[in-house]
């Protein structure tokens, strides 16, 4: 009888143990994901400009209405704390300096991708949905096009809309705006 080794799931503490213990270190460009530690491709120069425009941008249209996040964690539940590029948080006068934000303190997580746009799409847009996430935006930056997904129903998105160059589209998380897929791509 063959049996398959049984894989070894990591939480969120045992996680910053490994980084507390030099196992980690800042030079792994990792997240956690579903209890497995995942390393993330490198950031090239299409998508550093994309989140730097995004950065600006987002700045200018929420203004003081929002913390703009970049690249940093967001924990969602006991096995999974990945780091979006840019994430919209609801205010606080510590700006999370106590605790990474939690779900119900997003209003909009943003994925940037230029190689990882299935990656994004088929693993962490659901982990997303699953943590009730209000709405993700997938920049994918080889087909030069913006998802838009809301309204999150058990480990999927009800509402699913694609924006190209030359669109604009409105966002929940962001009232009163336009926001213009061209000023985003570049």
């Amino acid at each position: 009888m063959s049996s398959r080794p049984a894989k070894k799931w990591f939480n969120v503490t045992d996680y910053y143990r490994m980084a507390d213990t030099g196992i980690l270190t800042g030079k792994d460009h990792v997240e956690l994901i579903e209890g497995e530690i995942i390393k993330m491709s490198p950031i090239g120069s299409r998508h550093a400009a994309c989140v730097n425009r995004l950065t600006a941008y987002l700045h200018a249209v929420v203004q003081n209405a929002a913390i703009v996040s970049v690249q940093n964690p967001v924990h969602l539940d006991e096995y999974s704390e990945p780091e979006p590029d840019l994430t919209l948080l609801k205010p606080r006068k510590d700006f999370y300096a106590n605790a990474h934000p939690l779900p119900a303190d997003v209003l909009l997580i943003i994925e940037v991708s230029d190689t990882s746009f299935e990656y994004d799409r088929d693993i962490k847009l659901p982990l997303y949905a699953k943590a009730g996430i209000p709405e993700v935006w997938l920049i994918d930056l080889q087909n030069e096009k913006i998802e838009i997904h809301r309204q999150p129903v058990a480990n999927r998105y009800k509402i699913s809309t694609a924006h190209k160059r030359g669109a604009s589209f409105q966002s929940a998380a962001i009232a009163d705006a336009s926001i213009v897929v061209d000023k985003i791509l570049g």
